[in-house]
Parts: C-alpha cells; sequence; structure tokens
C-alpha cells in the first residue's frame, strides 16, 4: 500500500532586502525586453512582438547554430575554415578576410562575437551549412523551433535586406538558447584580443563588457534603418538577465537603456534556492529488483521572485513513503511545494525516480525469498 507522508519544513529566512518593485526604467528605443535565463521569464517589456531589423544582433542565431555544430561534433574549435570568395566579400563590420584564408573556428567565433565580422558569419555558415543560403535555411529553421513567430532571416549577417525582421522577444528566446551554451562566454566576454598571431586587434562592439559589472554578452547591431541594437546580458547574485533593446536613436541611448534594463530586473528580482535542509528520504520499492531507490527533484529547486515575496516562504514536502515496482526513471514520487507568506502557491517541484526499477520475475522473486530464510536460520 502506498503511503503519503507531508512533512511542513522550517520556515524559510532571507536576509534578502524587500524591496518594492521600483518604477519602469528608462528607456530611449522602440521596443524593450528584459529576461530572467533560467526561467525565461519576462520581467519588463514594451513593444516586444513589434517587427523590427535586428541589423547585427541577427548572429546571436548565427553563434548559436555554430556552438550547436561544436556540440554535435560538425564542428570542432580547431576546425580549419577556409574563406570562400563569397564570405570575403562581405561589406560593413568585418575582420578582412582574404578568399582562400583558412582561419580556426575558434578564431572565427572571436571575429564574430568579438568585432561583428560579417565576413566570418558566413564562413563560419558555410563551414556549417555548405553555403550561406542553406545556413540561412537553418537559421529560420531553428528560429521556427524556439517559437520565435516574429522572425525572418534573409542573412546570417544583419546587413540590410527586404524582410530580415525579427522582435526584441525572438531575440531574448535565441539569445537564452545561445547562453545555455557556457562555452560562449569565452567569446562574448572578450573586451579586447587579436586575431593572425596578434596582427589583427579586436576590440568589443559591446561596451558594457567593461563598464557593467557582471556582463556576459552578448550582441549589439546597428545600420541606418535598424537604429542603434543590443542584446545584453549580465549575471549577478545567481541570476542572469538578458536586455534586448531594438531601435535606440544612438549608440549611447542604446548602451544606458540595457544598463536600465538591467538595474531594474537586480534591484527587484532575485533567484531564490528552496532546496530543503534535509535530504529526501529513499523511498522502498516492493517487488522491485533493488529493495530501495533515492528520489531526486525533477528540476533544480529555484524560484524567481520579486524581492518583497522572500519573507516568509514556507515549503510543504509530500513523498511516497513506498513504491510497487516496475518503477520507471522519471516517475513521480511525490513534491515539493512552496508557499507565499499568506500561504498562496507559488511553485511545485516534482520528486522522482532517478532510474528505472523493473519488476522481479518469478526467479527473482525465489531468490529474494530464498535469501530471506538463509538469513533468518543464521
Amino acid at each position: 500500500m502506498k503511503k503519503i507522508i507531508s512533512v511542513c519544513l522550517a520556515m524559510l529566512v532571507f536576509t534578502a532586502p524587500a524591496l518594492a518593485v521600483t518604477g519602469a526604467p528608462d528607456v530611449e528605443a522602440s521596443a524593450v525586453l528584459l529576461m530572467e535565463r533560467e526561467t525565461g521569464t519576462v520581467l519588463y517589456e514594451e513593444n516586444a512582438h513589434a517587427v523590427l531589423e535586428p541589423a547585427s544582433v541577427t548572429k546571436v542565431m548565427t553563434l548559436l547554430l555554430a556552438m550547436e555544430a561544436i556540440d554535435d561534433g560538425r564542428l570542432t574549435m580547431d576546425t580549419m575554415v577556409t574563406v570562400s570568395a563569397h564570405a570575403a566579400s562581405m561589406g560593413g563590420s568585418q575582420v578582412y578576410l582574404k578568399e582562400g584564408e583558412q582561419m580556426s573556428v575558434h578564431d572565427m567565433l572571436k571575429a564574430v562575437a568579438v568585432a561583428s565580422g560579417n565576413d566570418a558569419a558566413v564562413a563560419l555558415g558555410e563551414a556549417i551549412s555548405g553555403s550561406e543560403s542553406a545556413f540561412v535555411a537553418r537559421m529560420n529553421q531553428r528560429a521556427s523551433e524556439l517559437g520565435m513567430n516574429d522572425t525572418t532571416f534573409q542573412n546570417c549577417t544583419g546587413l540590410p535586406a527586404d524582410g530580415h525582421v525579427t522582435s526584441a522577444y525572438d531575440i531574448a528566446v535565441m539569445s537564452r538558447a545561445l547562453l545555455s551554451h557556457k562555452a560562449i562566454k569565452t567569446y562574448t566576454t572578450i573586451w579586447m584580443d587579436s586575431l593572425r598571431d596578434g596582427a589583427f586587434q579586436l576590440a568589443n562592439t559591446n561596451k558594457l563588457i567593461r563598464f557593467y559589472g557582471g556582463a556576459t554578452g552578448l550582441k549589439t547591431g546597428y545600420t541606418a534603418t535598424a537604429g542603434h541594437c543590443i542584446s545584453a546580458s549580465a549575471e549577478k547574485d545567481g541570476m542572469e538577465l538578458i536586455a534586448v533593446v531594438l531601435k535606440a536613436p544612438n549608440s549611447k541611448a542604446r548602451f544606458e537603456t540595457a544598463k536600465s534594463l538591467l538595474n531594474f530586473g537586480f534591484a527587484n528580482f532575485a533567484m531564490v534556492d528552496v532546496m530543503p535542509d534535509q535530504a529526501l528520504a529513499p523511498v522502498d520499492v516492493v517487488l522491485g529488483e533493488c529493495n530501495e531507490l533515492q528520489p531526486v527533484y525533477a528540476e533544480t529547486p529555484r524560484i524567481l521572485l520579486e524581492k518583497t515575496e522572500i519573507s516568509g516562504l514556507t515549503q510543504t514536502l509530500e513523498l511516497s513513503e513506498m513504491v510497487e515496482a516496475p518503477v520507471g526513471a522519471g516517475q513521480a514520487l511525490g513534491k515539493l511545494s512552496v508557499y507565499r507568506a499568506d500561504g498562496t502557491l507559488l511553485k511545485e517541484i516534482p520528486v522522482v525516480a532517478p532510474e528505472e526499477v523493473p519488476r522481479l520475475t518469478a526467479g527473482g522473486l525465489f531468490g529474494r525469498l530464498l535469501q530471506i530464510l538463509l538469513m533468518k536460520e543464521q
């Protein structure tokens, strides 16, 4: 018989200051959005789904597909990329690649993330998909997979092209996907570096990397029609935020708006760890190939909260005392419920089996009974 144990845990005590959500951040742009990276929660937005040109913020998707190609083995950081005539012909921001020149994926990523090199972006896209057009098709497919419904890419650089559009929300979504690849910060946090054995100097187009504490990236953009754009990310006190700014009137307004969004987020929100002090007790398994299993949380017990909500949180843990085999991997065994001080539910975090436990066969059951009998005789 399956029994459920309900345990009311001690009151959570946090020392974070209880600050009311302050007024809206100062915004000087056509569209903005602030997102918390871990949960994808939107903390602030203005015209978040307005369809606008992204300029070189486009390269967030270019970098994302490059990191995915590295993850699945199609590329390595040491893969040498041969520059085509098409890639070498790119105007705008560039690292002046020559047709036939070879450069490692590692250096190509630096060229794109730090210097916003259009030539390097196209060379990377060709290395992954064979041609820029095939790579752009994959960009649009990936955008669809991510739910970026406001987005259509026409190139992998962000150079002006009819119908090359996205939104602040969609940029935050693809930025969040890119930041899940921790290695990208090796490149997006570079302030100054070089290529070609020091012969070509790089300086990050994202000035927040130098002037905003905790900045982790991500990508700037500018054309005359797109205006000044940025997807800016920063991390403080265990929380990472993504601030998207589209069509700011000048570079200063772009960076100041991004800083204002980030400051607003860090001042008013926090990621709170609600892991109970006590470990989860093992659960007995009836008629299983093992007698017990150690349950685990299905997700990290962290919650995004306004800082005014932190004081007085309580938790209730419900956990099965026993379960009958077979048990499937991920099978629910209970839940951790977190409540506000007024008793309203904030979040439920499932407690699950970490692996499957098959049911004993007839032979296995006979062996188990024989083992018990032998132990009794001793």
